[in-house]
C-alpha cells in the first residue's frame, strides 16, 4: 500500500448499475461533504456492468471506478470493500435517496470506536414515495423484528442502504452473500462476532431515477429470511424440535396409561404411533441443530467459541466423517 493509500481516511462507496440519472448529483455531493469537512477521503464507484452512461460519467467527475463482473448488490459491495483505500468505508446507494452532504455523524461515530454505524430511517423520516407501502409497514418492520428477535440486536432498521464500517472490522468477517441480504448479513455477522454497533437517524428521499429499482420484493424478501434462519439454527431446528419432543413425550406417556376421550372421538395405539413419530423427528431436529452449528463454525459461518460444549463434543466427530 502506498503512502497515499496510508493517509486515506473514509472512503464513499457507492454500488453502481444503470445509474446514469442520479450518479453525478451524489458523486458532487459527495465531493462536497469531504471538502466541506476536510476528511482525506476518496469516492469509489464499484459498477456491475452498467450499459448506460454510468462509468463515463463517474470518471468525468473523477471518482474511482472498478468494474465488478460478479452480479449482484453483495458482489458490488464485497468487492468496493475489498479495493477501498480508506480506513473506514461509508457505503450508499447512487440513486439520490441518500443525502451525501450529511455524513458526519456517521463518520463521528467511526472515530469513537465504532465497528458498524447504521442509518434508522424510521427514526429520521421517509418523504412521500420514497418506499412502498408494503415495505415500510409489512416487509422491513417485519424482517428487522425476525434479526432482533433471532440474534438479540438492538438494530431496528436491518435493510438501510446508508451505514458506516470500519473496514478492516467488516473485513474479518468474510462476508460472502451477493445478493440484497447483504445488508443483513452484515448486521447478523456483526452482531454474532461482538463487533461495537449503533444507529443514527437517516433521512430517505424518493430517489431520482425514471426507471423501476432493482429491488424484487418477494424475491429478496425471500433471500433476507432465508439467510436469517440459514444462521439462526436455535430458531430453525433446536426450538421446534424441543417442542416436538416435550409434546410427544407428554403426550405419548399418557396413551401409554390410558385412552384419551373427547366425546365420541377415542386417542389410543394408532395416535400413540403419531406422536412416536413426531418424537424421533424431534430428536432428529436437535440432532441437526447440533450438526449445523458445528458445521457452521468449522466453516466461519459462524465464529467459533472452543469453550462451547456443543463445539467440542462435536470435534471429533466432525474430523472423523473428514470435515
Amino acid at each position: 500500500m502506498s503512502k497515499n493509500d496510508l493517509e486515506v481516511e473514509l472512503t464513499i462507496l457507492m454500488p453502481c448499475l444503470n445509474e446514469e440519472e442520479t450518479l453525478e448529483t451524489c458523486i458532487k455531493k459527495a465531493k462536497c461533504f469531504l471538502d466541506d469537512s476536510g476528511i482525506v477521503g476518496e469516492i469509489l464507484i464499484a459498477d456491475n456492468g452498467s450499459t448506460d452512461h454510468s462509468v463515463q460519467i463517474a470518471e468525468k467527475q473523477n471518482a474511482r471506478v472498478i468494474t465488478v463482473l460478479e452480479k449482484g448488490y453483495g458482489a458490488a459491495l464485497n468487492a468496493g470493500c475489498e479495493a477501498a483505500r480508506g480506513k473506514y468505508v461509508i457505503m450508499g446507494d447512487a440513486d439520490d435517496s441518500y443525502d451525501f452532504l450529511h455524513l458526519m455523524p456517521f463518520v463521528e461515530k467511526l472515530r469513537s470506536g465504532y465497528d458498524l454505524v447504521m442509518g434508522n430511517r424510521f427514526t429520521g423520516g421517509i418523504a412521500k414515495g420514497a418506499m412502498p407501502w408494503s415495505h415500510r409497514y409489512i416487509g422491513n418492520p417485519v424482517l428487522s423484528f425476525i434479526g432482533r428477535l433471532f440474534f438479540s440486536s438492538k438494530i431496528r432498521d436491518f435493510h438501510c442502504g446508508l451505514r458506516g464500517y470500519n473496514r478492516a472490522s467488516i473485513s474479518s468477517l468474510n462476508l460472502h452473500t451477493t445478493g440484497m441480504e447483504y445488508a443483513s448479513e452484515m448486521v447478523v455477522k456483526a452482531e454474532l462476532n461482538e463487533l461495537k454497533i449503533c444507529e443514527i437517524p437517516t433521512t430517505l428521499q424518493k430517489d431520482g431515477r425514471s426507471r423501476p429499482p432493482h429491488l424484487q420484493s418477494l424475491k429478496d424478501g425471500w433471500r433476507h429470511l432465508k439467510f436469517l434462519f440459514m444462521y439462526s439454527p436455535n430458531w430453525l431446528f433446536l426450538y421446534p424440535g424441543i417442542i416436538m419432543i416435550v409434546l410427544s413425550a407428554c403426550i405419548g406417556l399418557n396413551l401409554i396409561i390410558q385412552q384419551i376421550r373427547f366425546n365420541d372421538i377415542v386417542f389410543s395405539i394408532h395416535t400413540l404411533l403419531y406422536f412416536a413419530t413426531f418424537l424421533m423427528i424431534g430428536v432428529n431436529m436437535v440432532l441437526f441443530f447440533i450438526m449445523t452449528k458445528t458445521y457452521a463454525a468449522y466453516n466461519h459461518f459462524l465464529p467459533i467459541n472452543e469453550n462451547n460444549l456443543i463445539y467440542r463434543l462435536n470435534e471429533e466427530w466432525f474430523l472423523l466423517m473428514g470435515g
